[in-house]
């Protein structure tokens, strides 16, 4: 899904989003009365808002703010103001693009089309069930049809708008391929061969003669479950070669050893799934970055695919620019200072508040603390990002157009594209490597794990003969309950993952086991007012994975800190060189008094949200009612 243009349908109507500088630009249906809206139909409610020709109605303000558990549950307070604001800009530019896009010509068979196929897909053909679902949502007919109307009427701009940008230059490919060739890079391979068999011990005497010299290919045709048929070979053979595979064909376990092998060699025996493999690696080819001309369709379609999201926020800032908005209803009349301004461009504190509102977390934020304290929260944190992001997204053409970097996309992507220039030239060192990998050795760290089966005795003594007596031949099951024990298959067990008492998973792991079969068996260990003997199986001791193993990992970890690191003090240091203003800690102050201030007056003081608590919908988007389609229902038929 594109990100400059959204189309989702749902029960409040066609709702269409553009993504315009990190933006989201709704587009939702008038929810009350019986009228339009757009396009010579009257509109219907009581006037608040007038955006150029249009008017957004208190009735469509609060159903859209009340169909979203989040604004709906906090109308008070600092996040309350905030969410108030959020829900007028959000319905001003829904008139606001509709307007724009009302010279696009929708016809009504376009209309019947396209509400045919939400009504068909949600079984809502009868005109009765169509028409309830329309009324448990404040809808009717011809609302919803002209909110289809719109959205299409929309969606044609975009269209015609896309088609008129130009196709992307070979100096804008290569630039966008110079900063981006991470996305270019091919995945290690090895040429290599494995042996798979069921049993440990025959792996383990493979191992033996593979390592005495014996043919790695003979043996995989005689012995392996998988593969045999090719002497092993992980790959097809070619050319008298298996040809190279991916850490993918691998279980996890397997590929983090056979790939650690850079020089190639042989792994040791490996479990994984009630198996044991041995890999041999012929030959490791390490990540290679594509040619441009291999990657020249790819990178088209990228850079393309930005010119046109420039050309949407382009447009979207014209009409910003041309639509004057009035206030007629004074309980919808909200404050949108300057948060901040960069060369000439003044960013609205309302783009801030939407980035907030669409934060996906915000919505689990809310379950985990009051509204007052998240408040807190958000605005000596989140906020002072958004603003620095925006800040820099305005700076990026001026950044570009001052380093002559062929950059394109709309301002977040042309942020992004500084932010990778700025750390085109980092890179690693042995000695940088080595030094992170001695301070994370907790991160490589594997726990010791095993199959472990349970016996509980009523007291030490018959612990403690059981576990002297059974030299592992027959069924430990069997043999433990015949002793009188009660027996519990405990499966696969990782040390610390709580399956066992913390006493029998130390002794699990200890060094007091005795061999007993295929097994080994723990001391007694109490257990409660129990005693416990462990029959453990398949033991892994706790382990460090070596740096030789964990090396490309660690790479990739030190490199992307770097970089990121280097990104921040470029884009910094070229931000500041515009001298831009950020006024976030005034407007907030300011909000903080006039909120304050104006619930002083009315009587009330902030309050936590009751019995409208936020739910797990997406800030900024209509719910999903419970047992209502997710999709919109279509038109009677007496209105075709």
């Amino acid at each position: 899904m594109s990100r400059n243009k959204r189309l989702q349908q749902g029960l409040m109507g066609l709702l269409a989003v553009l993504m315009v500088g990190g933006m989201a630009y709704q587009f939702t249906p008038a929810l009350g009365g019986n009228g339009g809206g757009l396009f010579g139909q009257k509109q219907q409610g009581t006037p608040a808002v007038k955006v150029g020709d249009q008017t957004v109605t208190a009735e469509e303000l609060n159903a859209f703010r009340n169909n979203n558990p989040v604004l709906a549950g906090t109308q008070t307070g600092v996040l309350g103001d905030d969410f108030k604001l959020f829900t007028v800009r959000q319905l001003v530019q829904q008139k606001m693009f509709a307007e724009g896009a009302k010279a696009m010509q929708v016809s009504r068979d376009e209309v019947n089309k396209e509400v045919d196929q939400v009504r068909k897909a949600n079984n809502l053909e009868d005109n009765k069930a169509w028409t309830d679902a329309l009324q448990s949502r404040g809808l009717t007919d011809s609302s919803f049809r002209q909110q289809v109307r719109e959205s299409l009427a929309i969606r044609k701009k975009v269209e015609e708008i896309e088609k008129s940008v130009p196709a992307a230059t070979d100096a804008e490919l290569r630039t966008y391929y110079d900063l981006n060739k991470e996305q270019f890079k091919t995945d290690p391979q090895i040429v290599g061969r494995q042996i798979v068999v069921a049993d440990k011990a025959k792996a383990e005497a493979l191992l033996r003669q593979l390592k005495g010299g014996a043919d790695f290919a003979r043996l995989a045709s005689e012995n392996s479950s998988e593969f045999k048929e090719r002497g092993g070979a992980l790959g097809p053979i070619e050319n008298g070669s298996p040809k190279p595979v991916a850490s993918v064909v691998l279980p996890g376990e397997v590929a983090a050893a056979a790939f650690a092998l850079t020089q190639g060699g042989l792994t040791d025996v490996v479990a994984s799934g009630g198996k044991y493999y041995i890999v041999k690696v012929e030959k490791y080819l390490p990540a290679a970055t594509k040619p441009f001309e291999a990657t020249r369709t790819q990178v088209k379609t990228a850079v393309d695919r930005q010119k046109k999201d420039a050309a949407l926020e382009a447009w979207a800032d014209s009409l910003e620019k041309a639509t004057k908005v009035e206030y007629v209803d004074p309980e919808w009349k909200v404050t949108d200072p300057t948060v901040a301004s960069l060369a000439g461009h003044n960013i609205p504190y309302s783009d801030v508040v939407a980035q907030v509102v669409n934060n996906q977390q915000l919505a689990q934020m809310f379950s985990q603390m009051p509204p007052e304290q998240l408040s807190d929260i958000i605005n000596s944190g989140l906020k002072p990002q958004v603003v620095q992001q925006l800040l820099q997204g305005y700076a990026a053409p001026l950044i570009a157009k001052k380093l002559n970097l062929n950059l394109v996309g709309n301002r977040a992507e042309m942020a992004q594209a500084l932010s990778a220039y700025g750390a085109k030239d980092v890179k690693v060192t042995e000695a940088e490597l080595q030094a992170a990998y001695q301070q994370n050795l907790e991160q490589f760290k594997t726990p010791a794990s095993a199959s472990v089966d349970e016996a509980s005795f009523k007291d030490q003594g018959q612990a403690q003969a059981f576990r002297a007596d059974w030299n592992g031949q027959g069924d430990f099951t069997t043999a433990a309950s015949k002793a009188g024990a009660t027996v519990s298959e405990r499966g696969n067990v990782t040390a610390g993952d709580g399956k066992l008492d913390a006493g029998l998973d130390k002794a699990v792991q200890g060094d007091q086991l005795r061999a007993a079969g295929e097994g080994s068996l723990t001391p007694a260990v109490k257990v409660g007012q129990r005693y416990s003997v462990a029959y453990v199986r398949d033991l892994k001791k706790a382990a460090t994975r070596p740096y030789s193993e964990v090396k490309a990992q660690l790479e990739q970890q030190v490199l992307g800190d770097k970089q990121r690191t280097a990104s921040l003090a470029f884009l910094d240091k070229q931000v500041k060189a515009l001298n831009p203003t950020d006024n976030l800690k005034k407007i907030l102050d300011e909000q903080a008094k006039r909120v304050a201030a104006a619930e002083k007056a009315a009587g009330t003081a902030p309050t936590t949200p009751g019995t409208n608590t936020p739910g797990t919908n997406t800030p900024g988007t209509a719910p999903t009612p419970g047992a209502v389609p997710t999709t919109p229902p279509a038109a009677t038929d007496t209105d075709k």
